[in-house]
């Protein structure tokens, strides 16, 4: 009896995924380049926000433009990054649905780069709609009240907490069957989430049945942690909380989303 060759795929090695990783993350970011209306996303809308927010409600709010500015900057930077973590899951489920990660299986590939890379580039993106947020806010008038040690700071939890709430959305991505439906999600949790906080208003201008909501809101505690960072003031404790949050929803989505990751491909 002739024995059958068998060809086996040697195993990617812990170096080869990273590299993996690294293309695909890549290949997300030059797509850019061929549908700029991605940009819309990352960069013009935040900014309308930023502008909107602070000469339309400033004075009301506030007192004046400025005044709001100092305050509503930290709270507009973490509105977007959560909503650009949306983006995590529409990219994953429109690679699913097109069949992309049907093809890039058939490659010498680490399995688990094609989700890596998306998560790396999205993160490199909400990096930069965070760091464009900032220039233009200074450029409108804010002031940090702090060093660059702590905005650096800021920016590394701000993209920390992207990395860990990205899950929620990269599980959904894996359980529903249209891109649309990942929107659908972002929208229904996101806007309650962002705006029953004291993101964009200070919490005692709210009737008291819902400041008890809004001070263990997740987005009030890293809207304090960042203004904190920026503008100065109570650090430690708004940070810790927001750490902790963070670790949350890692520990909780992270494990199910590659669960359900593996089922699916």
């Amino acid at each position: 009896m002739t024995a059958l060759a068998v060809d086996v795929q040697p195993r990617v090695t812990p170096l080869q995924g990273m590299r993996h990783t690294g293309t695909l993350a890549w290949r997300t970011l030059v797509q850019i380049k061929h549908n700029p209306f991605e940009l819309i996303d990352f960069s013009v809308q935040p900014v309308m926000f930023l502008l909107l927010f602070t000469y339309v409600f400033g004075g009301a709010i506030s007192g004046s433009p400025g005044e709001y500015l100092a305050f509503g900057l930290a709270g507009i930077t973490v509105q977007n990054l959560l909503f650009a973590t949306m983006n995590t899951g529409v990219g994953l489920n429109t690679d699913l649905t097109k069949g992309v990660f049907d093809r890039l299986r058939s490659l010498p590939i680490a399995r688990y780069s094609p989700l890596a890379g998306r998560i790396v580039a999205d993160l490199v993106k909400q990096a930069w709609a965070v760091a464009l947020l900032l220039i233009v806010g200074v450029l409108l008038g804010f002031r940090f009240g702090t060093g660059p040690l702590e905005v650096a700071g800021a920016i590394g939890l701000l993209v920390l907490f992207g990395f860990c709430a990205s899950w929620m959305s990269v599980l959904v991505a894996m359980l529903v069957s249209a891109p649309e439906k990942v929107q659908i999600f972002g929208f229904a949790l996101l806007f309650p989430l962002t705006f029953a906080s004291n993101a964009f208003a200070p919490t005692q201008s709210m009737p008291g049945w819902l400041q008890a909501w809004v001070k263990v809101n997740p987005v009030t505690v890293l809207a304090d942690a960042t203004r904190g960072l920026l503008s100065g003031g109570p650090v430690a404790g708004p940070v810790t909380r927001s750490l902790l949050w963070a670790a949350g929803l890692l520990v909780v989505f992270a494990p199910l989303s590659i669960w359900a990751f593996r089922r699916r491909v």
